[in-house]
């Protein structure tokens, strides 16, 4: 194989490599920011339960103080009957007394109301203070990995870079004008593997005599349909394989 073409195929392994860890790079944000609009989410679900809460507790308050009123005019009601000289104002007093204890009822029966609507607040904002405990633990240690993520990542692109600089130093610049050309064309895939007389990324069936020029590997040439550069990889021999690894273990 053409030292060009070894190259060509390293760097087409880099730039896949490349691409790969800058989606993953620009992915890692926005999952950050998906898990804090939900526990966002949670907390001001929280915060509408505490404030319902506490808005029931506030009236039932009120309905006790309310009644308490209540009981006191019909204290001062009934020490007025007393003096009552005519049976108009005796009845006027009873009415008075009986709107009163009307009113009375009315507060108590909401007030019933009231705690049985706060039993299932008071339970619900119990279990999401303990879930939303959790839920920003979890959160937070996602973020922690994501940075520690985020920083290998950079870390491997930048490796990456260095040693893509280097390889472009080394490839012939038209084989690299045409190597960068092919893979804006064609999606950042700009190489394509031949297996069986068959272009692996357009699947066409290559003439013979070209599949033949491609195997001796004495040029860099393209697909002639989709205009990807071919390599062949010749299948290693069973014999080849094992001798590699007896060697391997020897040494």
């Amino acid at each position: 194989m053409l030292p060009d073409l070894k190259l060509v195929i390293r760097l087409q392994d880099i730039d896949n490599r490349l691409t790969e860890l800058s989606r993953e790079i620009a992915t890692l944000p926005k999952h950050i920011a998906e898990i804090e609009k939900k526990l966002g989410a949670h907390e001001r679900k929280l915060e509408a339960d505490r404030a319902a809460m506490v808005a029931n507790q506030n009236e039932r308050k009120k309905c006790e103080s309310d009644i308490q009123i209540q009981q006191q005019k019909i204290s001062k009601l009934k020490d007025q009957t007393l003096g009552a000289k005519t049976n108009e104002v005796y009845r006027a007093f009873q009415n008075e007394i009986e709107y009163c204890e009307k009113e009375i009822r009315r507060f108590e029966d909401r007030i019933l109301e009231l705690m049985t609507e706060s039993e299932p607040l008071e339970k619900n904002v119990k279990a999401a203070e303990v879930a939303l405990k959790v839920e920003k633990a979890q959160v937070e240690g996602e973020k922690n990995e994501a940075r520690e993520r985020t920083a290998v990542d950079q870390k491997a692109a930048s490796e990456l870079e260095g040693e893509r600089a280097a390889i472009v130093k080394e490839v012939k610049p038209p084989v690299y004008q045409n190597y960068e050309r092919v893979r804006k064309g064609r999606r950042g895939v700009a190489l394509a593997e031949v297996v069986d007389g068959r272009c692996t990324a357009c699947h066409i069936v290559l003439r013979l005599q070209y599949y033949q020029d491609i195997k001796r590997g004495e040029a860099i040439l393209p697909c002639e349909s989709c205009q990807r550069i071919l390599y062949y990889n010749p299948p290693q021999a069973f014999d080849d394989a094992t001798q590699n690894v007896g060697g391997n273990a020897s040494a």
